[in-house]
């Protein structure tokens, strides 16, 4: 069920809400479990054959998370090595799970193919949304361990993993930003100038997924699938294709985070955010700090910290840099092009600390405040990303060498016309769509700014029920054009991250 569906908007999103809040005037603990069940048949409506899997983990976690808890609080220090013990189980367990299902069949097809043998286990099928509840519980039992968990009600529990908003991609969620939330009188009760500005950051994000990422998607797809199949592009085909699939991941993304962040404002939770302007930035540090934010903090803080962080040395440093990153890019899909692209992203990590170790924070702090070198910095930035988007997106490595090698060798040889215009698309307008998307992400106001300035205003008391009267109607005006638009199309296209 796709958040730009007509099943979920028409008829999934309003039945939750009105059973969400109608219990919630009448009994908490029954509006969390309306919640919690709706969540469940959001995902089983997905993938139903997965959903004692997913039900399994929640209980499983649960249950281990308790036992860590009682535990690592206890003044025994016998209990708090048991309680170790317990959360490198849990957290094995989890690592087991995801990678039966995600890299299974990776692993044995390249065991196969260096050894010659032909062992076979079928071809897993992976559930939809494990790699995001599987972080998700790890870093409640690491929280846990660390902490100490003070939430033992199970309904609550299994609403912070299997919240519907971010099950599918996110964003990772903590332990500690959800269960207040869960427990305040106030989220069951219905409040118009959250909903109003909800709606609104829905539509916001409703429209970068179906105009503008699924609008510049075809040229992204023919480029990529003839590259894939052989066929080299010309120079500015070769682009063409980059920034497209450049420009549209990020108003895909960037579309649902603001779908998901809107979806919580209407139920008054708030998620954090976890998409931050990344095509603004100035270095690969500052851009990993801006994308998909979430899962940037979860690496930074269970394995680049939990591996020594820079504690131990500056060569042991660019190790540990190297190793999340190459993990980071293995999270997002079990094939060698994601362990290229994480290649390349520590490579890119390690080349900027070392040129700010070696330039001294007083040159730094110099060059920081000049407009050139901000500018230079965020062209390599940008370069660097898109060179490194190409091996994300192929689907062999052997398209990605073909792609990027005509990006940096201009020649007038290749069949990108043909390809365009056997799809119906043109290069100049693949240009236009890029110049326009290109300003749109670097000069627009950034979608979490203009959520906020909309929840103040509609929360202001000065006016505040015909100010959100005002938003709501606009925006459900919106959503319904942009689902019409949505539904009369041949097909409708998934989000992105729902692949990892």
């Amino acid at each position: 069920m796709l958040f730009t569906s007509a099943a979920f908007i028409c008829f999934f999103l309003p039945i939750v809400l009105i059973g969400f809040f109608g219990l919630g005037r009448v009994s908490h603990p029954a509006a969390a479990l309306w919640l919690f069940v709706a969540s469940v048949f959001f995902y089983g409506y997905w993938m139903p054959e997965f959903t004692l899997l997913l039900l399994a983990s929640i209980s499983g976690n649960f249950l281990v998370g308790k036992k860590i808890s009682s535990l690592a609080n206890a003044d025994d220090e016998r209990k708090r090595r048991q309680a170790k013990g317990w959360m490198v189980f849990g957290v094995a367990a989890n690592l087991a799970l995801l990678g039966y299902f995600k890299y299974a069949n990776f692993f044995l097809d390249n065991f196969n193919a260096a050894t010659g043998s032909s062992w076979n286990i079928g071809r897993v099928i992976l559930p939809i949304g494990i790699s995001f509840f599987s972080f998700t519980q790890i870093a409640f039992l690491a929280d846990a361990w660390r902490k100490g968990i003070r939430e033992y009600r199970f309904v609550h529990y299994g609403l912070f993993v299997s919240y519907f908003p971010h099950l599918i991609a996110g964003p990772v969620l903590h332990h500690a930003q959800m269960m207040p939330q869960f427990r305040d009188a106030a989220t069951y009760r219905f409040n118009s100038g959250n909903f109003s500005a909800g709606l609104a950051i829905f539509a916001l994000g409703m429209f970068k997924k179906v105009v503008l990422a699924d609008g510049i998607s075809p040229y992204a797809d023919a480029i990529f699938k003839a590259a894939d199949q052989g066929v080299s592009p010309d120079f500015a085909g070769a682009w063409l294709g980059a920034m497209a699939y450049t420009l549209q991941l990020y108003f895909d993304f960037s579309g649902y985070s603001d779908m998901a962040i809107g979806l919580s404002w209407m139920l008054n939770v708030r998620l954090p955010f976890n998409f931050n302007s990344p095509y603004r930035a100035t270095n690969i540090s500052d851009f990993w700090r801006r994308w998909h934010m979430s899962l940037s903090q979860f690496l930074r803080d269970y394995l680049y910290i939990g591996l020594g962080g820079k504690r131990k040395g500056r060569a042991r440093r660019y190790v540990n840099l190297m190793v999340t990153m190459v993990l980071g890019g293995l999270w997002h899909g079990a094939g060698w092009s994601f362990v290229v692209w994480g290649t390349l992203h520590g490579l890119y990590l390690g080349v900027n600390h070392a040129f700010r170790a070696l330039c001294g924070p007083g040159l730094c702090a110099r060059l920081d405040r000049s407009r050139l070198f901000g500018a230079s910095s965020w062209l390599l930035t940008m370069l660097a990303v898109i060179l490194a988007w190409v091996v994300f997106r192929a689907e062999t490595l052997q398209g990605a060498g073909r792609i990027l090698l005509r990006m940096i060798q201009p020649s007038d040889t290749g069949q990108v016309h043909a390809l365009l215009w056997n799809a119906g698309l043109s290069l100049s307008m693949g240009g236009l769509w890029c110049v326009v998307l290109t300003a749109m992400a670097c000069l627009v106001p950034n979608s979490n700014a203009i959520g906020e300035y909309l929840l103040r205003r509609c929360r202001s008391h000065e006016g505040a029920t015909p100010y959100a009267l005002l938003i709501a109607g606009a925006s459900s005006a919106a959503v319904a054009f942009l689902l019409l638009m949505n539904i009369t199309r041949d097909s409708v296209s998934a989000f992105i991250y729902f692949n990892f």
